[in-house]
């Protein structure tokens, strides 16, 4: 697959992470047309398509896109690509839905072995903690 369509399956998968929780919050809505705009996919009619909202995704095409992209043996590129993309939209409202902690929470069924023994997924899930610990002492 090539660099292009890589970054077109990685887009496709962020709105589809987008809708996991059954609506785009409008923060999600800013940061997917900025990712669009940035790998100049704002003109692709598929990317297009999904942008204007005007069908959801659901959650089962977004594990499927996110299981096309990964493949068998996932890159640590790849996957740290995914990681950061999907935890860039979930953090962008200030608000993680528990679908979207389950979405995070599965990723770590594709995490590829680290070569310094360190778990992204559990990295990420740490940041999560910390913006609930934070959420909860502002109540």
């Amino acid at each position: 697959m090539s660099k292009q369509d890589k970054t077109k399956q990685l887009m496709k998968i962020l709105v589809g992470a987008a809708w996991i929780d059954g609506i785009i919050q409008p923060e999600e809505r800013e940061y997917l047309k900025q990712k669009a705009t940035e790998n100049q996919l704002e003109n692709d009619s598929e990317i297009k398509s999904l942008l204007s909202e005007i069908k959801p995704v659901n959650a089962q095409e977004c594990y499927q896109w996110l299981q096309d992209y990964l493949g068998e043996n996932p890159t640590t590129n790849d996957y740290e690509n995914l990681l950061d993309g999907i935890s860039a939209l979930v953090y962008s409202d200030g608000d993680i839905d528990i679908q979207e902690a389950k979405l995070l929470s599965r990723l770590q069924d594709f995490e590829p072995e680290s070569d310094d023994g360190k778990s992204f997924v559990k990295q990420i899930l740490k940041r999560i903690r910390q913006l609930y610990t934070k959420a909860i002492a502002k109540t």
